[in-house]
Formats: C-alpha cells, sequence, structure tokens
C-alpha cells in the first residue's frame, strides 16, 4: 500500500505538467469560444464548427511556430475543401470517392509545400466536403470562412492573452545548466573517488537532457512570436535576442559535457592518471556554471549580470594550461580539450563573441589560430562591450 509521500510524489508529476499547459488551455478554450461566436454570430454561418476546430488546432498546447501553424491551417483547409469540392461534385461521394478526395488533397498540399499541418488538414477537410457537405452547395466555402475565422481568433487570442515570451526558454535554460553544473560535480567526484559509478550516472544525465534542450527552443520560437504580435511584450524583444544567441551554446556546451563525462568514464576504468589540479578545474567550472544559471534566471538590472557570469568564467580559462596534461595519457588530454571547448561554449552563453571567448584560454602551440588576450577585468572587449578577459 503506498503510504502519502509516494502518493504526493505521483500526483506531483501530473499537477506539474498540468500547472505548466495551464495557460495553452485558456487560451484554447477562449479561442474556440469566440471562434464559434464570431462565425454564428456576426458572419452568420449555421453550425460553424469548423470555426473552433480551427482555432484549437491553430493554438494548440505547444507555444512554438503558432502563426506558421494558423497559416498552415488555413491553407490546408483551403485546398482540401477545394480539390474536395470540385472532385465530389463531379463523381459523387462514397467509399472510393473519399479515399480519392483524401489522397489528392494530400499530394497537392504535400507538391505546394509545406508542414503536417498543411498536409493533415487538407485531408480532413476533403473528409469533410466529401461526406458532410452536398456537392455543389455553398458549404464548401463557408467552411473556408469558417477556418479563416478560427485561425485569426487564435492569433488574436495569442496578441491578448499572451504567454510571457522569455519565461519558459529561461527556466528550460536554468535547468539545463543546473544538470550541466550537477554532472560535472559527479564526474569531479568520480576522479577524486577514482569510481565509475557517479561519472557513469552523470553521463546517463546528461544523455537525458536533449528533450529539455528541443523545449527550450520550442519555447524560444513561441517568444518571438508572442514579441510580435502582443504590445504588452515589444519591450522583451532584445532579453529574447540575448536568451536566444545563448541557446546554440548551451546546446553544445551539453554536448561537451557529454564526451567529458564519456571520456572521464574511460580514464577511470583505465586507472590512468589525471593531474589533481585538471579535477579542480572541473570543480571550479561547475561553481562558474552556477553563476550562468543565475545570470539566465536574472532580471534586468540584476545581479550576476553578463559581466559577472563572465569574469568567473575568465578566472577559470586562464588556469587551464597545457602544463595541467604534460606526460599525460590520451583520456587525459580529451579531457583537458574537451574542457577549454565547454569554457568558450559558456562564455559564448554569457555574451562573449567566440573568438574573444578562445583569446581567453591560454595558448597551448607556438602559433595560436587567435591572438591570447590576457588583460585585467577592467579593459573592454571591443566585440562584447563586456569586461575583457
Amino acid at each position: 500500500m503506498l503510504d502519502r509521500t509516494e502518493i504526493r510524489r505521483r500526483l506531483r508529476g501530473p499537477a506539474t505538467r498540468l500547472r505548466g499547459s495551464a495557460l495553452p488551455i485558456v487560451q484554447c478554450a477562449l479561442a474556440a469560444g469566440l471562434a464559434w461566436w464570431v462565425a454564428s454570430g456576426p458572419v452568420g454561418h449555421v453550425g460553424p464548427f469548423f470555426a473552433p476546430i480551427a482555432a484549437v488546432v491553430s493554438l494548440g498546447l505547444s507555444l512554438g511556430a503558432r502563426l506558421r501553424r494558423s497559416v498552415e491551417l488555413v491553407c490546408g483547409v483551403t485546398i482540401g475543401i477545394g480539390v474536395g469540392d470540385l472532385i465530389i461534385s463531379m463523381i459523387g461521394s462514397g467509399p472510393w470517392q473519399i479515399a480519392l478526395v483524401v489522397a489528392m488533397a494530400m499530394s497537392t498540399a504535400v507538391l505546394i509545400n509545406s508542414g503536417p499541418v498543411f498536409s493533415m488538414q487538407a485531408g480532413n477537410s476533403a473528409v469533410l466536403v466529401a461526406t458532410l457537405i452536398p456537392p455543389g452547395g455553398t458549404g464548401g466555402t463557408d467552411r473556408m470562412v469558417d477556418a479563416l475565422i478560427g485561425g485569426l481568433v487564435g492569433i488574436a487570442v495569442v496578441a491578448m492573452v499572451p504567454t510571457h515570451p522569455v519565461r519558459r526558454a529561461r527556466r528550460d535554460a536554468a535547468g539545463i545548466l543546473a544538470t550541466a553544473a550537477d554532472v560535472l560535480r559527479k564526474v569531479e567526484a568520480g576522479l577524486v573517488e577514482n569510481n565509475p559509478k557517479p561519472i557513469d550516472t552523470a553521463l546517463q544525465q546528461a544523455r537525458a537532457t536533449q528533450p529539455a534542450i528541443d523545449g527550450m527552443r520550442t519555447h524560444l520560437k513561441g517568444g518571438r512570436e508572442v514579441s510580435r504580435l502582443s504590445p504588452l511584450y515589444w519591450n522583451t524583444k532584445p532579453r529574447l535576442e540575448r536568451l536566444t544567441a545563448a541557446a546554440d551554446p548551451i546546446d553544445n556546451a551539453m554536448r561537451n559535457i557529454r564526451v567529458l563525462a564519456r571520456r572521464s568514464l574511460t580514464l577511470v576504468r583505465d586507472d590512468e592518471i589525471l593531474d589533481p589540479r585538471l579535477v579542480q578545474r572541473i570543480e571550479e567550472l561547475a561553481d562558474a556554471v552556477d553563476v550562468l544559471r543565475e545570470m539566465i534566471l536574472a532580471e534586468p538590472g540584476d545581479q550576476p549580470d553578463q559581466a559577472e557570469a563572465a569574469r568567473v568564467l575568465r578566472s577559470v580559462a586562464r588556469r587551464m594550461t597545457p602544463e595541467l596534461v604534460e606526460g599525460a595519457g590520451l583520456s587525459a588530454t580529451v579531457v583537458f580539450a574537451q574542457l577549454r571547448s565547454l569554457i568558450v561554449d559558456l562564455m559564448q552563453a554569457a555574451g562573449l563573441a567566440r573568438v574573444s571567448a578562445i583569446a581567453t584560454l591560454p595558448p597551448t602551440t607556438d602559433t595560436p589560430a587567435y591572438r591570447p588576450d590576457l588583460h585585467s577585468d577592467h579593459d573592454t572587449d571591443s566585440d562584447t562591450g563586456l569586461p575583457r578577459p
């Protein structure tokens, strides 16, 4: 029998999902009601069932690419009704006619080009024409108007009752960075203990972050739409641009962390010698990732800001000298290289240009591609406006 703690734990997941989808659900419900009212009231259509359907499909529960979905929906409905009405008026309605109409409507949509919403709505609309709308009647035109109403109402609801364009993506990014810091600490613990178990756990944890990264990108797309559509959030565009610029570096950072964990696992299993100072750099970098996460969550004007996050990361970068892997084996060298690449990714997430981030690292060759830039923190980087390394 389950105790109260276990029951609460099992209920927490569904409750969290419902809370995260609450606003999209409200938007869909409001759009469906408004679309029906507009189509049946001012427009005067009888039973305009396609208007609320179009509104709900155009919005959905996903916050990304809603504007595109609305356009694809209206276009798909137009293709489906147009093709369906033309063919059914000539050949009548029946099982093989329905199959033919759906195939031709979806094929037309695919030839015109577009995503799954376009072709699926073309097929759905063709079915409606073949089964519900009398051949030669005006129902086809009415349904096209209903679809247009539903799509426009959906866009209007996004503008009137918008989700915050930055908050969800910012929370996603902060969650990914929290995982990154935790993974680095587990790797560091495994290296100190010469124990592969924490590192293996860390590797699995790092591999599981891809859905969160995909969710962050989806929410960034949705945020860009909201910031364009809703006057309430026009002022969030600069923050959204900064977070969008950090998305690729955060993704790349997690990829480098996966390689770092995998190679650290090999290092421990091979019982390869590792400089303790390199292990210390991993711990310091985990602390720096925490600062970067706090920067992502900070409101404009709060601390830590981009300059503070970059400063902490530079302090780690300056100590990533080639001496850490003198006489080391292959795995230790790969760990060293991955740490340097990871630092570059994280500094880009903090707002530095890639060239400036690379130049922060001590050179590993006499002829580095980018001139090392090891000035004081009081100087200013000409590429970013942030304090120079």
